[in-house]
């Protein structure tokens, strides 16, 4: 295979509400914590065990204005995204690194009732249809007349 694919899914709750920063030239950057966890049963003392895992996520732009206003610390959120390290160097001038995901895609999971919100929105999307309204539907059941009257040519 000559091709290469680093795409990341994700479902988890957050740990923490999306901090946002503003650049001069009208872009952003939302960074939040994701736990995701694992649970299993320990065969050699029938224990069950839980361990999470803490993932970085890094949303831009639109999509950053959108997770700052609607997700929330504790949220359920699915996340779509790529790998990404960094290299960086802290106070003491030592190199370090850090993994983040490049949010592409995500989708809240927590419902309305329990949040007052929910949405599905594509980061890349900057039209209205990532905006949070909500659009219903109604449709009427079809009456047995109707079917007898259509217009189908067979």
């Amino acid at each position: 295979m000559s091709g290469t694919l680093n795409k990341v899914m994700l479902i988890g709750r957050t740990g923490d509400d999306v901090k946002t920063h503003y650049f001069e030239g009208g872009g952003c950057i939302g960074r939040f914590p994701l736990a995701t966890n694992e649970t299993y049963t320990n065969r050699a003392t029938n224990e069950r065990v839980s361990n999470t895992e803490w993932h970085n996520i890094i949303v831009r732009n639109k999509a950053a204005e959108i997770c700052e206003k609607y997700l929330k610390k504790g949220d359920m959120v699915y996340i779509e995204g790529r790998l990404k390290t960094r290299k960086w160097t802290d106070d003491k001038g030592v190199d370090r690194y850090t993994t983040e995901v490049q949010c592409s895609e995500f989708k809240f999971l927590t419902s309305k009732s329990d949040s007052g919100r929910g949405m599905e929105a594509n980061p890349e999307q900057t039209s209205e249809s990532a905006s949070p309204t909500s659009q219903s539907a109604t449709t009427t059941p079809m009456d047995a007349n109707e079917n007898e009257e259509d217009d189908l040519p067979f």
